[in-house]
């Protein structure tokens, strides 16, 4: 596969310059793109300089636009414009191991989607209180519930994606500027086959948390909207699939 990993910033120059030589280090076939909402702390200059040692780095740096989900889909847009297989996505403060990418670009053999779990099989985060470990829970309860997705862990952005299947669908109706974006985009894309696999989360390492109040009020409301849609799809959409163990996924 051609691969593409994608990886959102703002304010994230500390992370970032560690984090992209440790993902071509485990997947050195990749290239790295990332997208970045004209940080003030210098992410896109230090991405720059990346690019300029390694051809396989490039950067975006938006300016007037910012979100986490538009920056997500003008990083998917430019991954299927250029002709890239497979997408992986992962934040950029290191909450998720450079070196699960391998396991979630192999479960693509037979996935259209795979996600790197936090819960699937049992709860693996790192230096979490318990408090957040269960608003964490009960936020994929609540989106499974009202989205009727049948994944475990519906939040994470530890992602792999065929862009076979992220091209079937159209991106832009995503309005979702937070994580909500997430499991917006799982309904979205509708009968793709998913697989999660088990991943350990481990709390960022430097830099401070993206969540405001604005994206904590969205990904309140936002699931109540895909439960709108939900009902009016009615059974004509087919809802996504968990695969089964050796099971192999094919272009719809």
């Amino acid at each position: 596969m051609k691969v593409l990993t994608l990886i959102v910033t703002y304010n994230e120059a500390e992370n970032i310059a560690a984090l992209v030589p440790e993902v071509l280090r485990y997947v050195p076939t990749s290239s790295v793109l990332v997208v970045d909402d004209a940080s003030p702390d210098g992410t896109a200059s230090v991405v720059s300089a990346l690019a300029q040692q390694d051809s396989r780095v490039s950067v975006i740096c938006r300016q007037g636009e910012r979100g986490y989900g538009s920056a997500m889909i003008a990083g998917m847009r430019h991954a299927i414009a250029a002709g890239f297989d497979a997408v992986l996505t992962l934040d950029a403060d290191f909450s998720h191991n450079p070196a699960d990418l391998p396991k979630l670009l192999s479960a693509l053999d037979a996935a259209d989607v795979t996600i790197g779990s936090r819960y699937t099989g049992g709860v693996r985060v790192l230096n979490w209180d318990v408090k957040r470990l269960l608003l964490s829970l009960g936020a994929n309860a609540y989106v499974r519930y009202l989205s009727g997705l049948q994944c475990v862990d519906c939040t994470s952005g530890f992602r792999g994606y065929r862009a076979s299947a992220l091209a079937r669908v159209d991106l832009g109706s995503i309005r979702t500027s937070g994580y909500a974006f997430l499991p917006e985009l799982l309904f979205t894309l509708g009968a793709v086959s998913i697989d999660e696999v088990p991943i350990c989360y481990t709390e960022r390492r430097v830099g401070e948390s993206k969540m405001s109040k604005r994206v904590i009020a969205e990904a309140i409301l936002r699931p109540w909207i895909l439960a709108a849609r939900r009902i009016g799809r009615g059974k004509t959409v087919v809802p996504p699939r968990r695969v089964a163990p050796g099971a192999a996924a094919t272009d719809q």
